[in-house]
């Protein structure tokens, strides 16, 4: 039995470090590693590595890059259940510079193959978690139904909007008991589901009852938790849906951290919140802080998966 479900994406990582990101035709020389990602298993690798049993359920090519996800699940005690696909599995182009900041391109490959009949085979698996999180780098109705599977059996479902181009209809989002959306992801789901045109840097220095207002907009039920970077957290519950906290509204700061990658931060956010919510009855606020203390010093590591800090048991 896990305690968390995590359904979504592996992804092959090619890093390129350099001193700036690169502009539109220029060349620049870095330095290259290679190691794995894709927001679903840096979730699940967070989530396992911050002390919850955790599973893993997604698609991969039957290539190497699948048995690296295999073995790498397998040595962080998560348990993989994988849909094999005639696609290459999932590879992601990244160039970080001097200051941590990262830009990031996806090939889907197998990723884009989960099917929503497979994440329905798997229910036993999915069914047994108290939390089941997601993102959206893998096919929306293969998400919506891990999503439903957790609802179904009165699991926490958490969903992470992500990449902030990915098509989040609403049919997710009232899927979702918890949103986890960045600054930008959260812009883009104003801009298409509430007709608000608002400028993602603009976010951490909007007054809260406009954020709070924003968000209720946006998801009338359960909470949004919008990661602000170097800003903290913001959270919004729904009326009568406090989790345990004593404010609808309120902001979590950031933790201190001297960031040498910030790829991934917003994965070890949602793995790590997502573990301490199936793991301790504590208010909202506590996993919150939980999650951004283990998003924080996931910066201080290079990498994605690889970054996400090992921690006691939660609870020990």
């Amino acid at each position: 039995m896990s305690d968390v479900a995590v359904v979504g994406s592996f992804n092959v990582d090619h890093v390129w470090r350099c001193d700036a990101l690169p502009h539109a035709g220029e060349t620049r020389t870095g330095r290259y590693s290679t190691g794995p990602g894709g927001k679903g298993f840096n979730q699940a690798v967070a989530s396992a590595r911050a002390g919850a049993s955790t599973s893993f359920v997604c698609a991969l090519g039957d290539d190497l890059g699948g048995q690296l996800a295999r073995a790498l699940a397998e040595a962080d005690g998560i348990a993989l259940v994988d849909q094999r696909s005639e696609h290459p599995t999932g590879t992601a182009g990244i160039y970080v510079d001097a200051h941590g900041r990262n830009s990031i391109v996806i090939g889907a490959g197998a990723n884009g193959d989960l099917r929503a009949s497979f994440v329905e085979s798997q229910w036993a698996v999915i069914a047994q978690a108290r939390v089941v999180l997601a993102q959206c780098e893998s096919p929306g109705d293969a998400v919506l139904v891990a999503l439903r599977i957790g609802l179904d059996v009165g699991a926490t479902t958490v969903l992470n909007p992500a990449p902030a181009n990915a098509d989040v209809d609403v049919e997710l989002l009232v899927m979702a008991d918890i949103l986890t959306p960045n600054e930008t992801e959260f812009a883009a789901l104003l801009g298409k589901h509430c007709g608000v045109e608002i400028d993602p840097d603009s976010l951490a220095a909007t007054d809260s009852a406009t954020l709070h207002a924003h968000c209720r907009n946006l998801l009338p039920q359960g909470s949004v938790v919008i990661t602000l970077g170097a800003e903290g957290a913001f959270v919004s519950h729904a009326a009568g849906q406090l989790r345990g906290d004593d404010l609808a509204l309120y902001r979590v700061p950031a933790y201190p951290a001297t960031p040498i990658d910030t790829t991934g931060a917003g994965d070890a956010f949602s793995g790590a919140l997502a573990a301490s919510l199936s793991q301790l009855e504590q208010p909202f606020a506590e996993h919150v802080r939980f999650a951004a203390r283990y998003a924080a010093r996931s910066t201080e590591t290079a990498g994605a998966a690889a970054s996400m800090p090992r921690l006691a048991p939660l609870g020990a």
